[in-house]
């Protein structure tokens, strides 16, 4: 591509689909990044009957193919389903071909990555100075709030880091759930497929270059805080 098909390709591209995308993944990794925590304290610390089984459930994302992600989802909150009939009924809402769908395939997608990294956090947290804030009178959610959470935060952050870069290449269950609708639904990944198919190589090389410096941004960020811990 020569300077002037750079300029050319640059003011005319729209980048809506950049700032959806962040948004996406903003909303998605702040919801994976609540559940990751509690998810991966329960089963950094606490043995029980069944946990390996449930934990794997929840890592199934992770090694599912997309499309299962988002039929179960269509399949669980669809228009059809009991959710989604209620939610249509009686606040005439879908999630289906909305951008709140693709948060919600974008979450379920990135959750394993956050829980994993918050399990290997929490279980090595020292206890002994957990204990040792409790003998000062602290309250058990207070120890983990000041004590336990502050330790294991930059293992969790690692894992936050990669559920956003997750999110942000969330393509497969996104497009079974929202679609691919132009300054709607349509994130970085779905803008790169359709530019291909519509034979804008020019575009789909700079949305290319766009999305693999944001990548491996956060990859190395995400690097450097596992270094540290």
């Amino acid at each position: 591509m020569n300077t002037t098909a750079w300029s050319d390709t640059l003011h005319a591209t729209d980048w809506s689909p950049l700032w959806l995308s962040l948004k996406v993944a903003g909303v998605a990794t702040l919801a994976a990044l609540l559940l990751g925590i509690v998810l991966g304290w329960l089963f950094g610390r606490k043995r029980f009957p069944g946990r390996q089984v449930l934990e794997a459930l929840f890592m199934l994302p992770l090694v599912l193919p997309p499309t299962v992600v988002g039929y179960a989802i269509l399949v669980a909150a669809g228009r059809r389903s009991a959710i989604g009939g209620w939610l249509r009924e009686h606040f005439d809402y879908t999630i289906i071909f909305s951008w709140h769908g693709a948060v919600v395939a974008s979450t379920i997608v990135a959750l394993p990555l956050v829980l994993k990294s918050a399990s290997s956090a929490f279980a090595g947290v020292d206890r002994t100075l957990e204990a040792a804030a409790a003998t000062l009178g602290q309250s058990r959610l207070s120890v983990f709030l000041r004590v336990t959470l502050p330790l294991a935060w930059p293992g969790i952050l690692a894992g936050m880091l990669l559920a956003f870069a997750r999110a942000m290449g969330e393509f497969g269950a996104s497009l079974m759930v929202a679609g691919s609708i132009p300054r709607h639904t349509q994130t970085l990944s779905m803008a790169i497929y359709d530019a291909v198919q519509a034979g804008q190589d020019d575009l789909a090389l700079l949305l290319v270059i766009v999305t693999s410096v944001l990548s491996i941004v956060i990859l190395v960020a995400s690097n450097r805080f596992l270094s540290n811990r």
